[in-house]
């Protein structure tokens, strides 16, 4: 599956807290999640269809497969399977080229009210996110079928945002886990000469803006091919020690709030 938003939880950027002063830009930095205070909303839906078969909605489009344990055509020419282990478990793997990019673990409570997912993502360079979601099922449904929205999720994985100076007075945004990095002069348009995959994101139609709202509000406007996908808000606290990134997009049904301490 893909879980709308777990790229968000992988950004990266770089540039010592101890440069801050020297910079004038009081968002660079090193920036550690604080899991406890954050919240990443998530929302999966399970029908069934007929007997085995069932339709899954994770938030990129309804994939309908049978759940038989077998690799079955899923979203965006990757392979999707889902194999009944017990009453209450389920395994659900997905694959791109050949590769295991998820593997995720659903126990079903024994009133059929919640849901717990044990949610891991692995990248090409070996790298994990590893995320525990607990879904509440919201109106009808019975088993695994149903509409399921999280009420927590536990990030285990390390999550560091780091923010670059970008040519004296603008910053840098890099993503590693969809490989582009978005730099830009704060108030203009992303400069995409930074990207490992700058072709790539031109073709894409991506484009990015950084706005100051005041000296402790910058909001982050990314589109594609002219529409807004995501937005990001992102509040430094008066001592300037802790960031808030709220993140609105799409495919999100409620919005991300991320609270990090600077490191």
């Amino acid at each position: 599956m893909f879980k709308p938003g777990v790229a968000i939880l992988s950004v990266t950027l770089s540039l010592a807290a101890s440069m801050v002063c020297a910079s004038g830009n009081p968002f660079v930095g090193k920036w550690k999640l604080v899991a406890s205070k954050s919240r990443m909303p998530d929302e999966m839906k399970v029908q069934l269809k007929d007997g085995n078969t069932y339709a899954f909605d994770f938030g990129g489009g309804v994939e309908t497969i049978v759940v038989d344990g077998s690799d079955q055509p899923g979203v965006e020419g990757s392979l999707l399977s889902v194999n009944a282990q017990a009453p209450d478990t389920w395994i659900v793997k997905r694959k791109i080229g050949g590769r295991i990019s998820i593997n995720a673990t659903w126990k079903l409570s024994s009133d059929g009210s919640t849901l717990k997912d044990y949610f891991r993502q692995f990248e090409a360079d070996g790298s994990t996110t590893s995320i525990d979601y607990v879904y509440r099922r919201t109106g009808e449904g019975w088993g695994f079928a149903g509409d399921w929205q999280s009420i927590t999720e536990t990030v285990n994985s390390p999550y560091v945002l780091e923010l670059q100076e970008f040519q004296g007075d603008g910053l840098s945004i890099v993503d590693p886990v969809e490989r582009r990095t978005r730099s830009a002069k704060v108030e203009g348009q992303v400069e995409p000469s930074g990207s490992a995959n700058a072709t790539s994101n031109a073709d894409q139609g991506r484009s990015s803006s950084f706005r100051h709202v005041d000296e402790h509000t910058m909001v982050v406007t990314d589109k594609t091919h002219g529409k807004v996908t995501v937005t990001e808000e992102f509040v430094l606290s008066a001592d300037l020690k802790v960031l808030t990134m709220t993140v609105h997009a799409v495919s999100l049904v409620r919005p991300y709030v991320l609270v990090f301490r600077r490191t």
